[in-house]
């Protein structure tokens, strides 16, 4: 063990390091673009809606300023219902910006009926990353399919996401 100790998730917040490396891993666009097929329009740093839960639509665009200060009100509200969804559950930060990263790609929808927090609620903390890696399509294909060109990017991220947890894990 690293003899770090976890910290209950409600006293945690997206470091500026971790909202920079969420923001590198996101990209900008300035215009609504649909990132990988069936997902929906996104714009910014991945939103997908506005801070009045409108949905982006195709068409929509974004400076670099407001989309920061969209990315950052998103976050925020995120980072509350995060916290909600795990009651009585202690993350190292390490954990907490990666369960963050999946939640700004994959929505809370999918974390709060997801098998990583089932775990996390369980106190299943090597179960909760290796859950990451079921999370491997885009509208039903399989992006860790070797070669494919249209969505790797999905399944490195959770190979990425994967890599870390099990590290927060020492």
């Amino acid at each position: 063990m690293n003899g770090r100790q976890r910290i209950a998730v409600v006293l945690l917040t997206l470091s500026a390091s971790g909202f920079s490396a969420w923001k590198a891993s996101e990209g900008f666009t300035d215009t609504a673009v649909i990132p990988t097929k069936g997902d929906v329009p996104t714009i910014g740093h991945g939103s997908t809606r506005w801070e009045d839960g409108t949905r982006v639509r195709m068409g929509d665009t974004i400076t670099r300023q407001r989309a920061e200060v969209l990315a950052r009100t998103l976050n925020s509200q995120a980072e509350k219902e995060f916290a909600a969804s795990l009651p009585g559950v202690k993350l190292h930060q390490d954990e907490f910006h990666l369960y963050m990263d999946f939640v700004g790609q994959y929505g809370m929808g999918t974390w709060s009926a997801g098998s990583p927090r089932r775990s996390l609620l369980a106190g299943d903390y090597v179960q909760a990353c290796h859950n990451l890696l079921k999370y491997k399509y885009a509208a039903g294909y399989d992006c860790s399919t070797p070669g494919n060109k249209r969505c790797w990017g999905v399944w490195k991220r959770q190979l990425e996401r994967h890599a870390k947890c099990m590290e927060a894990q020492k």
